[in-house]
């Protein structure tokens, strides 16, 4: 019979227990402590949840006050214990990952009830809070951390909804792009829950906004109304706007773009990844007029998707290939990791090139949708970038942004817009880019065509 024998270690029996009965306490310490946290959180949320949605803005925010502008210390509200014993654990982060959870439950709540002032009521109070002094020791941590916040970006994404439901309220030239700002919120996956709703739902009102009041405006100028009656401008173009719709819209050609990256990939679905690459730099570059510029990128273009990923070149192209290759193109033409603009997007804009890097990304998006966010991302990017400067001495991105947005409006929106001309007896129809032709704007409603008809009489 074996005997096991066993090996010392060095460490008496009663020490290794004592340190692993710590060990074990110290573990427990720390979950209990995660869940206290947790559950504390929630107490305040759950508060913030039933005060709102039972309640007036103007006792919802006298409560937000007490917890947050101007702290005071209260045995019995149960949600404010909750918040001591937050700032009692010294977590900097919690707090404020708190604070901008119980911001956006408001925001939120309020948006879908289009009580707008509220929420710029919210967003206000903070820079009013009471100073150092006027606080008791024991919460003087919260005034300290508020002010911290009140000068961070988390306090600059709030803003942002303060101000958007207001007419004529924009104070910068970013503020008209506040759409795409939006992008990096709603895609952060360490924002709260809440604040990506918010910002994802703000996003898309404010583009449903712009493609209405596009698709309005340009029907009162086409019909040739009265100045007084004509519908706002929403871009910043000015009556410009008209001939950038006509060369977009002219630019197609026989097949529309939609069209044309339909047949793109039922023609290359098959291809191995060499050949994929290939054919996307026909596709891309189709349509180039045979100029300096245009042969310059073309080559750019080749070299690029030439040298990406050639260990792949003899798989089969498959949809992550699709989505990261043109994912690589968009930051190729659009930014650089180190968040300045490429040398593609520098190029292009200098050589006046708007419309053709335009209708690139454009082309781009129509073959792979899910790069769509990937793209608005690089543009709320672009725009960081130059926001700093003042408007007349970044007019040429100002201007891309404009073309883009309303590219993308037509392309990838449910409004649809045709450029069309009669002849004099009205039964010929050309397509052609021309002062005197037409546009026409359609909805498409459930898998049907609404035709918009623009009429003098109803206008």
């Amino acid at each position: 019979m074996t005997t096991i024998k066993h090996q010392h270690t060095g460490v008496p029996g009663n020490v290794a227990k004592d340190e692993s009965k710590n060990l074990v306490s110290s573990l427990e310490l720390t979950i209990q402590t995660s869940r206290s946290l947790e559950e504390d959180q929630q107490t305040i949320y759950n508060f913030l949840f039933k005060l709102v949605r039972r309640n007036s803005s103007e006792i919802v925010l006298q409560e937000f006050r007490k917890m947050f502008i101007e702290p005071i210390y209260d045995l019995n509200s149960e949600p404010l214990q909750a918040l001591y014993r937050i700032v009692l654990s010294n977590n900097e982060i919690e707090f404020i990952n708190t604070l901008k959870r119980c911001c956006y439950i408001l925001i939120n709540n309020w948006d879908s009830t289009r009580q707008h002032q509220a929420i710029r009521n919210l967003v206000e109070i903070f820079p009013k809070r009471i100073s150092h002094h006027a606080v008791p020791l024991k919460l003087y941590r919260i005034s300290n951390w508020m002010n911290k916040f009140v000068n961070s970006k988390d306090y600059e994404d709030l803003k942002v909804f303060a101000f958007q439901h207001e007419s004529g309220k924009t104070q910068h030239w970013s503020d008209r792009y506040t759409s795409y700002l939006l992008v990096p919120q709603y895609i952060e996956s360490n924002n709260p829950v809440e604040q990506r709703q918010a910002a994802k739902t703000l996003a898309k009102q404010l583009k449903d906004k712009f493609k209405l009041d596009l698709a309005m405006y340009t029907a009162r100028n086409i019909a040739q109304l009265p100045r007084e009656k004509h519908s706002t401008n929403p871009t910043g173009l000015g009556e410009q706007v008209i001939d950038v719709i006509k060369i977009l819209v002219a630019q197609q050609g026989s097949f529309k773009y939609n069209q044309l990256a339909r047949i793109f990939l039922r023609q290359t679905h098959n291809l191995n990844y060499e050949e994929f690459k290939v054919s996307l730099h026909k596709y891309l570059t189709l349509g180039f007029s045979e100029t300096p510029v245009n042969l310059t990128i073309s080559n750019k273009l080749t070299e690029m998707l030439k040298t990406l990923h050639p260990e792949y070149n003899g798989q089969k192209i498959n949809r992550l290939f699709l989505l990261k290759t043109c994912q690589f193109l968009i930051d190729k033409l659009t930014i650089t990791y180190q968040e300045y603009p490429s040398e593609l997007f520098v190029l292009l804009l200098s050589q006046k090139k708007t419309i053709t890097l335009v209708i690139l990304l454009l082309k781009i998006v129509l073959i792979c949708p899910f790069s769509q966010t990937h793209l608005d991302t690089c543009i709320a990017d672009l725009i960081q970038h130059y926001k700093k400067l003042p408007e007349q001495e970044c007019q040429w991105v100002i201007n891309f942004v404009e073309i883009f947005n309303i590219a993308f409006t037509i392309y990838t929106e449910d409004v649809e817009y045709n450029l069309v001309k009669f002849d004099q007896q009205g039964d010929n129809k050309s397509i052609m880019p021309k002062e005197n032709y037409r546009l026409f704007s359609q909805i498409r409603l459930k898998n049907k065509i609404e035709q918009i008809k623009f009429s003098q009489e109803n206008l």
